[in-house]
């Protein structure tokens, strides 16, 4: 914890700094000092980083899933909308002197206007005897002439009375020019990430969409060309994707009639208690060999050992380290995920493949892409894999590049080929930007048909 503690502050400063930016661009800048525009934006803007750091530490932290749920959804939408605002206000600072220019040529091209009059409804006086007075005197009864009171509009703009009528002195060119320029700035930069991060929203909410991949593996008998596997990772059941999103995934499977499902790790974020429910309907799954599991990182997160246990009574086979030989005529092979080190239960390849025929084909099970040298030093011929996201939210694909030998897709290492699914669900925010979530059919082919 205490070795955690450094990256922690660094990442709260960084949090703090980066809302502040937003805050300055979005809220100050745009609305008037002491105005309730100001007064409320400045709230939210304390207000949502507070329900972002609530989201992330309540899971971990034994909160009650209500909570959980309460909270999961609008701060985890909050820091894809945030993404987007910073890399939107980004563009836009490129944007605001070149803008600026344009309307101060603009305005010096145009004539000057006079100001403003707006006659203001004025009550009829009550007659009043007339006194006279002499030249720079005041009459008897007369009350002292008093200054008409001045107001500030919230542009800046100075407002005077005047026997009834309301004059607005418009203040420096510069300064409106710049407020207008704020506002327009701000106001795309807000609107880009609302809708970026809405139909990144919709996309996950919809469900993913099924791909259909070919790989021919060398060692493939003929009968078993045309087999079917239906690869789905990253389902990442929680306070936000739950029975619903289970439901769909189960139907998009079931409709591909697969010979063989593989659901490659992070299945859950949560307990077997608060969402036991939101999986029961994995137990509908269907395919002529069966349906298998392994581990992923966030099962370690939720309780490896519980949910193993778990999805054996929904009908899913835990591959743990273990081989088994399929009819069609190929060895398949599942690992546990590298985060089961810390517990003792990591990926044994040893254990998994070292005592079996390398003449048969292998297909291996492993939810992180980072273990494609162990497969291929075992002799495996294709890995399904998960983990990535594809990146999950653009630009996350460059972070993701950094830590993964393939992101998505299907990619050779030596004679083995490692197949990454970007996943059915998402992670955090329930946002796909550029990495939409999927099912990957992959068919086998025979190079003997």
């Amino acid at each position: 914890m205490i070795a955690f503690l450094p990256f922690l502050v660094v990442a709260l400063a960084l949090l703090g700094a980066v809302h502040w930016y937003v805050w300055r661009r979005l809220v100050r800048d745009v609305t008037a000092a002491g105005g309730p525009a100001r007064r409320v934006g400045t709230a939210v803007a304390v207000a949502l980083p507070l329900l972002s750091v609530a989201a992330l530490a309540s899971g971990r932290a034994g909160a009650p899933f209500l909570f959980q749920q309460v909270v999961a959804w609008p701060g985890f939408l909050w820091l894809a909308v945030l993404l987007y605002l910073v890399l939107a206000l980004a563009v836009g600072e490129a944007v605001r002197p070149l803008l600026s220019r344009w309307l101060a040529r603009r305005a010096a091209a145009a004539p000057a206007a006079a100001p403003a009059a707006v006659t203001a409804p004025v009550t009829a006086p009550v007659p009043v005897p007339e006194r006279t007075a002499e030249p720079g005197t005041k009459a008897e009864g007369e009350p002292e002439a008093k200054a008409e009171p001045e107001a500030e509009t919230e542009a800046g703009a100075v407002v005077e009375t005047k026997a009834g009528v309301v004059v607005e002195r418009p203040v420096a060119p510069e300064v409106s020019r710049r407020l207008f320029v704020a506002r327009v700035v701000g106001g795309a930069a807000a609107a880009a990430a609302a809708g970026t991060v809405a139909n990144g929203a919709y996309g996950v909410l919809r469900g993913p969409k099924v791909k259909r991949v070919t790989v021919p593996l060398a060692k493939l008998p003929r009968a078993a060309h045309g087999y079917r596997i239906a690869v789905v990772s990253d389902i990442h059941l929680g306070p936000i994707l739950g029975r619903a999103h289970s439901q769909r995934i189960v139907d998009a499977i079931n409709a591909t009639q697969p010979d063989l499902i593989a659901v490659v790790g992070d299945l859950v974020d949560g307990t077997v208690e608060n969402l036991g429910p939101a999986a029961e309907p994995l137990a509908r799954l269907r395919a002529r060999h069966g349906s298998f599991f392994v581990t992923g990182n966030h099962e370690y997160f939720s309780g490896a050992d519980a949910w193993v246990d778990h999805v054996r009574e929904l009908g899913m086979r835990p591959l743990r380290n273990e081989r088994l030989e399929i009819p069609a005529g190929f060895d398949l092979a599942g690992v546990d995920d590298v985060a089961g080190e810390s517990e003792g239960r990591g990926p044994d390849f040893a254990r998994a493949l070292g005592d079996r025929d390398r003449s048969r084909a292998a297909v291996l099970l492993a939810h992180q892409p980072v273990v494609i040298d162990d497969a291929v030093a075992h002799g495996v011929d294709l890995q399904l894999s998960g983990h990535t996201h594809g990146g999950q939210l653009w630009p996350g694909n460059l972070l993701a590049e950094l830590a993964n030998p393939t992101v998505a897709g299907l990619e050779r290492y030596g004679d083995t080929q490692l197949y990454v699914s970007r996943g059915a669900g998402a992670w955090g925010p329930p946002v796909r930007v550029g990495a939409p979530s999927d099912i990957t059919v992959v068919q086998l082919a025979s190079k003997q048909a």
